[in-house]
């Protein structure tokens, strides 16, 4: 047995180099070569550099020198975490919890009200592509003008406050959105109205994925609508939906245009209880020049999204493997 054993490793073939790889397959890797090229320089040296200015004294004084600045090691780092005098620390905390509230309730509505809509979507009746061209619309919007435009919908005389008050009669007069605990609120609502679209189109697109034979068995069996949506839906949505999960709390965490564009034109403050972590970084960095605490923080931000991105691939790991 011992020999059969040595024989048939004998005979097991050598794993070929990276250069034998690049010399059988020249025409795919020259392909990709551009496109490999492009990432490095949109992606990896921007994030090397911000690494790299993380540890450095980069301020209004010393900003010509850029990466020549002083080094400084972990110093901007304690001004972000532990520094009481830093106006970026000040709001920091507070932008991190605005930011993962704003990101797990945003994720959960728009998960929801997006299989919602593919799943009405994705049964026949009468207009159904009208509908769901009219439902995409949010979508086409840019970030920044849905940020404008509802900036002056939240206002204490915008129609926000019309319908409130003098058509539905929630409230007796009309109330400050855009200020207080209800900024947040103010902030969630053009997110979720924009985001929602996008969603639900991926969604329509995997249960059109569904063979209509198992819900057909599943009638046969005697399944009621929930045990067919719970035992078939669901579980054949799972890799979209975990792939939408992601893409969800990636944007929400680095979101920016629409919040920047209600409350000021991109240079305003939302207050302690809508200041995101993107805005709070941003107005620290380049209105007040702190580029070294700035980088910090966003290093910061990096590592815990790239924590959540382990935890999610963990859950979901199952779910990204493809059969052969």
């Amino acid at each position: 047995m011992a020999k059969i054993q040595k024989a048939s490793n004998n005979n097991k073939v050598p794993k070929k180099g990276l250069i034998y790889q690049i010399k059988r397959n020249k025409l795919a890797y020259g392909l990709i070569t551009p496109a490999l090229i492009a990432m490095i320089i949109i992606h990896v040296i921007p994030i090397v550099s911000g690494i790299m200015m993380s540890f450095l004294n980069l301020n209004q004084f010393t900003l010509k020198k850029f990466l020549k600045a002083p080094f400084i090691g972990l110093g901007n780092y304690k001004t972000v975490l532990l520094d009481p005098n830093s106006t970026l620390r000040s709001g920091f905390f507070d932008a991190f919890r605005n930011t993962a509230i704003f990101a797990i309730i945003c994720s959960i509505l728009v998960i929801s009200i997006g299989l919602l809509l593919a799943v009405l979507l994705n049964r026949k009746f009468r207009f159904q592509g009208l509908a769901r061209t009219l439902l995409m619309t949010p979508w086409v919007v840019p970030s920044f003008v849905v940020g404008l435009l509802w900036g002056f919908m939240w206002q204490q005389d915008g129609v926000i406050n019309k319908i409130i008050v003098d058509i539905l009669h929630i409230f007796p007069e009309g109330t400050y959105w855009l200020t207080g605990p209800k900024v947040l609120v103010a902030i969630m609502i053009p997110t979720i109205w924009r985001t929602v679209p996008f969603v639900m189109l991926m969604l329509l697109a995997g249960l059109q994925q569904i063979p209509d034979d198992y819900y057909e068995a599943a009638e046969i069996d005697g399944a009621n609508t929930w045990q067919k949506f719970r035992h078939i839906t669901l579980p054949l949505l799972r890799s979209v939906l975990s792939v939408q999960i992601l893409n969800g709390i990636i944007n929400y965490v680095y979101s920016f245009n629409i919040v920047a564009m209600m409350f000021g034109h991109g240079a305003g403050f939302p207050g302690k209880y809508g200041d995101l972590l993107m805005t709070n970084i941003n107005r620290n960095s380049f209105q007040i020049w702190q580029f070294g605490p700035g980088a910090a923080a966003t290093v910061i931000v990096m590592i815990c999204v790239l924590s959540l991105v382990g935890v999610w691939y963990k859950v979901f790991q199952n779910d990204l493997v493809v059969n052969d």
